[in-house]
């Protein structure tokens, strides 16, 4: 109470102009936690975020990428729809080690460029890569990248897990099992764990990954409860990720005991509508209302779906 009367006291004493001059710092302070993007049927698939708390949107609606600043509270275009044969866009990732964006960018139609995984400048959004996924109708989902740079993206039509090594020119085969059926967030528990859940069959899968970068073991976790059409997962610790479910949900994924066996699930925020990504930054966990139910077949196809809202949590402390 103290403080409190002291800090009024130098109000006080502030003459008008100055504390008009302080509001605006005072209001940045404050942690944003609610943000609606700008413009109809945007319809986020995908989000990354930077240390300095940028925050980074892959519309699948609009088939480009928004960018939010650091305290800043509107999301503006960043990269345009076609840059570099950009499509449909799903997954975005962040790697500010190699200072680049990771775009999945699809092909739905006879129309477009192939299905590939991009490349762009973190920095100023400039085109850099492109790199096609192998295979007969391939869907390029989400990616994350190893501590040594090398990239693994998820194929969910085909089941497999794709990686691309620092200074190769095209995309291999990490891993292809039945038990990718459906592969969709992917994130690393440590240096050589990779997790990949299923948005098709509500699984989530544990890769370990050889010297090569191939997986040579995967194994199907038993969960302790099931879980709603898993999507985006995000590293925030050693075996601990955050994960959106296209239920509403996003929760903190924790693997512990002998082998890391046991799976623990801390839900973080629920009741959304449609969540396919999440993201932390800044101490905060990050979640987008995607709304994708009103994109696919169903009784909201089509239909108006409204604003479309990011929201965050504080990150709870490991």
């Amino acid at each position: 109470m103290k403080h409190a009367n002291a800090t009024m006291q130098v109000f006080r004493r502030l003459p008008a102009t100055a504390i008009f001059a302080l509001a605006p710092a005072l209001l940045v302070a404050q942690t944003t936690t609610e943000i609606t993007l700008p413009g109809t049927r945007v319809f986020p698939e995908s989000i990354t975020s930077t240390n300095d708390g940028t925050l980074i949107i892959g519309s699948l609606g609009h088939g480009n990428v928004l960018r939010i600043a650091p305290g800043k509270t509107m999301a503006e275009e960043w990269i345009k729809p076609g840059t570099n044969g950009l499509n449909s866009v799903l997954g975005v990732y962040a790697d500010e080690k190699s200072n680049l964006l990771w775009v999945c960018s699809n092909k739905f139609g006879k129309t477009g460029e192939a299905t590939s995984v991009k490349t762009f400048d973190l920095k100023s959004g400039a085109p850099k890569n492109t790199y096609a996924l192998p295979g007969d109708d391939p869907l390029c989902n989400d990616i994350t990248v190893a501590a040594d740079g090398t990239a693994y993206v998820t194929d969910t039509n085909l089941a497999s897990v794709l990686m691309l090594k620092p200074g190769a020119n095209s995309l291999e085969i990490a891993a292809k099992d039945p038990l990718l059926a459906g592969a969709d967030g992917v994130a690393f528990g440590d240096k050589s764990t990779l997790y990949v859940n299923s948005v098709t069959v509500n699984k989530l899968v544990r890769l370990e990954i050889g010297l090569d970068g191939k997986a040579k073991n995967l194994t199907e976790l038993k969960l302790p409860r099931p879980l709603e059409r898993p999507d985006g997962m995000r590293t925030i610790g050693k075996q601990r990720l955050l994960m959106a479910e296209n239920s509403g949900k996003m929760s903190v994924v924790t693997f512990e005991g002998p082998e890391m066996q046991t799976v623990v699930l801390q839900t973080l925020k629920e009741g959304l509508e449609a969540t396919p990504a999440v993201t932390a930054t800044q101490g905060m966990a990050w979640i987008v209302e995607g709304k994708l139910n009103y994109m696919n077949d169903g009784p909201k196809k089509d239909k108006d779906p409204g604003t479309f809202k990011m929201y965050a949590v504080p990150l709870p402390k490991q």
